[in-house]
């Protein structure tokens, strides 16, 4: 399959997470409450401020619930998204929550030709998202495009550390286990580096009927994706004249992304690993500003 079939192979496969996804996200809860936000623009909240006033465009939105979260913080939002039947649903979220929200259906690479002239004071990426873009490069260039000179791009992703691993059991034992009792003895699992970290020009390509939110069965369950390293981010970021103001990693991330291997932390809603955690990056936030 070549790659340029990804676009249509991702929509096809968001759309169709869609019902599953419906049932799986914390939607009821945010609309019951005002001042609620998602745990994921909960998390963010830090890096993000007060966004009073501030025009606000959120990359591959989906459902719309963390777009709907930045329009409680006060911004002018936009969300984009490729796929029209997560944007059929975030429409009727905002509705229903009384928010005012645009939503507009694009790939990432076409939004600021789709948006028009509109330049915003901050881009946001919510997590899980670059992993379906083939060139990080031009990700980084269409976020420089919609910037506003001085504006802020924001983003909190799964780290390609993490995207890298597999859970996998241990087959033999370590010598080094000796002085550091902490590895991993024989019969138990860990994380293993199995799939690429570094960007690659081909995609890994998924066959997966389920999905990390909600029961029930993907009816096209293909999709197509990429890992990115972290230094091809940054380096991405820098090349697309953009000044990186911050860079942290972290150890948890927002779905069980090793099954088996995680557990849930309930205050928060991140999984980390069950078994020193320290050793992980699960996740990464860059910040940057436009020039």
């Amino acid at each position: 399959m070549s790659s340029d079939d990804y676009l249509q192979v991702n929509r096809t496969n968001w759309d169709s997470r869609v019902p599953v996804h419906l049932r799986g996200y914390a939607i009821e809860p945010l609309l019951a409450d005002p001042d609620r936000l998602s745990d994921v623009v909960a998390f963010d909240r830090p890096l993000l401020g007060d966004l009073t006033g501030l025009d606000v465009v959120h990359l591959q939105c989906h459902l719309g619930t963390d777009t709907l979260s930045l329009a409680r913080l006060g911004g002018r939002v936009t969300g984009v998204d490729l796929s029209g039947a997560s944007l059929a649903e975030a429409r009727s979220i905002a509705s229903r929550a009384g928010a005012e929200v645009d939503y507009v259906e694009s790939d990432v690479y076409a939004a600021p030709d789709m948006l028009g002239d509109h330049r915003f004071d901050l881009v946001y990426t919510g997590i899980g998202a670059i992993c379906w873009l083939p060139s990080i490069r031009r990700w980084a260039e269409t976020v420089a495009r919609l910037l506003r000179p001085g504006g802020r791009l924001v983003i909190r992703d799964a780290h390609p550390v993490l995207l890298a691993c597999l859970a996998m059991p241990v087959g033999g034992e370590h010598p080094d286990r000796v002085q550091q009792p902490g590895i991993t003895a024989p019969g138990g699992s860990t994380p293993a580096l199995e799939l690429p970290y570094f960007e690659q020009s081909a995609p890994m390509v998924w066959e997966d009927e389920d999905s990390y939110a909600g029961e029930g069965t993907i009816a096209q369950p293909r999709s197509m994706e990429w890992n990115h390293g972290l230094g091809e981010i940054v380096t991405a970021v820098l090349d697309a004249g953009m000044e990186l103001t911050s860079l942290a990693e972290h150890d948890s991330v927002p779905w069980d992304a090793l099954p088996g291997l995680m557990v849930l932390d309930p205050q928060t809603g991140e999984h980390r690993l069950r078994d020193r955690p320290e050793r992980l990056p699960a996740s990464f936030s860059l910040t940057a500003r436009g020039r």
